[in-house]
């Protein structure tokens, strides 16, 4: 059909066009992916590797019969689809097996990113019986980027559906297991529901193994991210959309409707590209059928979570649609082109650029591979004669998601382009086809088996790059997001204390912003525009004059008149301090650069710790009083890094009363 063509050759330029060229680095001014250029010489380097061992051992089989035994595959993919339940658990405990060991190994099963963390405080208030907590005295000491401090109440800025998953790991406190046994439901999804959509047993089963090992899958499968869980409901509602369109019945369709609308409690955009386009197709299939009921049933499914969400919204934000992400930044957060929440314009330009960066990213991180990670794909999608009706869903709603966060303002960067995540199952599907699509074409022939061994030659290279580089950067990375304060309190026998967290100069110039009534987004924007000693003076004579809110916003814009000038400092080891050149810094300003020197840590991981009675705060300059009327009496530590070196770990030092002294 001229439809499908259309669509094919759609995704094919897609994928081509923004995987294979550098769009974002011929766009002045904006992000860039100085990466690539290296990354396409290892390409080609690698790549004549592999197609070279390809050749080689293709020209060897035709000597050495037993280097190439045709269809071998086949017969398991026959077995695995005879006994698909067994099947199931098999990958099942494979991918979580998989998936526990990188948590802990490489990223020590703790949340690292600020989204994991708030997330993590987010799942710990509900497991509790509570959807937020009161607002503390002194709300500076504990607030965090992603907290919202609303109407009396504190609680996190997400829809609560990721939350509400990582509940199930805070309920018997291991919020790490939510991430490998998720992704290890979605690795069962995905083989149930390839087994439904593929003509070939190999297929379904090839596309179920690489989706399940892809690097991206395994990372992210480790993590405490809510794009895990959002995948798993979303193969739970294909699954269902699926077995609608093969004539089940209301159960079917209730499926596809909880589907997707717990996916909608947890990632709203991800689970409307998803929804709309299966939204339709339920609908064609009730018109066509003249059968309604698993349209109603999915209606039910949806409205279901959907109402939850809602009602949460309303507890919390006290508005059923407003979110907590829309309390906190305003709605210069949402979808659209407009100003982002600090300052900066997101154009159709700037959309562009950030496309092209996801799709430049997946050509790695998919699959680590020695070659550009979507050429399978697109050698699949190219040579392939025809399109199924799944297939249709999967690149409309594909086109849908990359659409939709086209028009979003944030490079969603962690362990990959965590954005088009969604894409994983159809990118491994159309993977795994590659093979017999070829094989179709070639007539078996000499190309056939080059693309065969070649395939295979890639896997030592890709489990090096996977295993030597990306695991043990990622172990390596963000320690001090690591630090176990509460086993090292307990081993140094500090219970019920005041533990006093000491963060840069910066950090703590933002959060007094927040105090004073900036909202996040204007004291992000000040911040990265305004030299921090003048800010940090300017926000001081407002802080003694009692002022809050516009009055000091007011008394702080007149420093944007140099904010062209402004750089990152070279001063401090916090290098998102900010500092005009040239400028001389009055004594109080060297001291607080002083004591940057001396070391500080992240405020945000320690809003997880707190075991044995104790309370970590964060420790604010000139609030000697304040601490001394939280603390109640108790003991107070400082706790912080000795020294400049980077990486280096907190240390509990014990604070003599009142006064702070060490």
């Amino acid at each position: 059909m001229a439809a499908d063509r259309l669509l094919r050759y759609a995704a094919i330029t897609v994928l081509t066009v923004f995987g294979f060229l550098p769009i974002v680095n011929w766009i002045p001014g904006g992000h860039a992916a100085a990466w690539y250029g290296p990354l396409t010489g290892d390409w080609i380097r690698d790549g004549i590797l592999v197609i070279g061992a390809g050749v080689l051992l293709a020209m060897a089989s035709r000597k050495v019969v037993a280097l190439w035994r045709p269809g071998w595959f086949v017969p398991v993919a026959e077995a695995a689809g005879r006994h698909p339940f067994r099947t199931a658990l098999i990958l099942g405990l494979s991918a979580l097996g998989l998936y526990g060991f990188v948590s802990h190994a490489v990223l020590s099963a703790k949340p690292l990113l600020i989204d994991e963390i708030i997330q993590v405080w987010q799942a710990r208030v509900l497991a509790s019986g509570h959807l937020s907590l009161p607002s503390p005295v002194f709300p500076e000491f504990s607030s965090a980027m992603h907290l919202v401090e609303h109407q009396g109440r504190v609680f996190g800025q997400f829809p609560i559906g990721g939350p509400a998953m990582l509940t199930l790991g805070s309920l018997v406190g291991a919020e790490w297991i939510v991430g490998p046994v998720f992704g290890a439901v979605s690795v069962v999804l995905a083989w149930l529901l390839f087994r439904e959509v593929s003509d070939r047993p190999g297929v379904a089963l090839g596309g179920t193994i690489l989706f399940m090992v892809a690097p991206f899958t395994v990372f992210m499968a480790g993590s405490h991210m809510n794009h895990v869980t959002t995948l798993t409901w979303l193969l739970v509602a294909m699954l269902g959309l699926v077995g609608v369109v093969r004539g089940g019945g209301l159960g079917a369709g209730l499926v596809t409707g909880i589907g997707f609308g717990v996916a909608a409690t947890i990632r709203p955009v991800d689970a409307l590209a998803f929804a709309l386009p299966g939204g339709l197709w339920l609908a064609h299939q009730a018109w066509s059928r003249r059968a309604v009921g698993p349209l109603l049933a999915s209606g039910i499914g949806v409205v279901i979570p959907i109402g939850l969400l809602l009602a949460s919204n309303a507890a919390t934000t006290g508005e059923p649609f407003l979110f907590g992400y829309t309390v906190l930044w305003g709605s210069a957060h949402d979808l659209g082109f407009h100003a982002t929440p600090w300052g900066e314009v997101h154009t159709p330009l700037a959309g562009l650029e950030l496309v092209s960066l996801y799709f430049l990213r997946l050509q790695q991180y998919f699959l680590e591979a020695p070659f550009p990670a979507l050429l399978p794909a697109v050698v699949a999608l190219g040579l392939s004669p025809r399109l199924s009706a799944f297939d249709r869903y999967l690149l409309v709603t594909g086109g849908l998601l990359v659409g939709l966060y086209f028009a979003y303002w944030h490079d969603g960067f962690f362990l990959g382009p965590r954005f088009m995540y969604p894409l994983l199952p159809l990118l491994a599907l159309w993977s795994a086809r590659s093979l017999p699509v070829v094989r179709q074409r070639t007539n078996g022939g000499m190309a056939y088996r080059v693309w065969c061994f070649a395939a295979l030659a890639a896997v030592p290279l890709a489990l090096q790059q996977t295993v030597t580089i990306r695991a043990s950067q990622y172990a390596s990375g963000l320690q001090t997001m690591r630090f176990d304060a509460d086993g090292v309190a307990r081993a140094k026998g500090i219970r019920g204390g005041l533990i006093r967290v000491r963060e840069s100069w910066g950090a703590e110039v933002m959060v007094r912003m927040w105090a004073a009534g900036i909202s996040r987004g204007e004291s992000e924007m000040l911040y990265r525009r305004i030299d921090t000693c003048l800010l940090d003076q300017a926000l001081g004579e407002a802080e003694r004059a009692g002022l809050s809110g516009p009055a000091v916003r007011e008394r702080i814009a007149p420093l944007l008149v140099d904010s062209a000038r402004v750089m990152s400092s070279t001063l401090s080891p916090d290098f998102t301090e900010r500092m005009l050149p040239g400028a001389r810094y009055p004594p109080a300003c060297m001291a607080r650069l002083r004591r940057d020197a001396e070391g500080f840590s992240l405020f945000a991981p320690f809003l997880l710790a707190g075991e044995d009675g104790n309370q970590y705060v964060r420790d604010l300059a000139d609030r000697e009083a304040q601490f001394l009327e939280v603390a109640a009496g108790r003991p107070m530590y400082l706790l912080t890094p000795v020294g400049p070196r980077a990486g280096r770990m907190p240390e509990f030092r014990r604070l003599s009363s009142p006064g702070g002294a060490p």
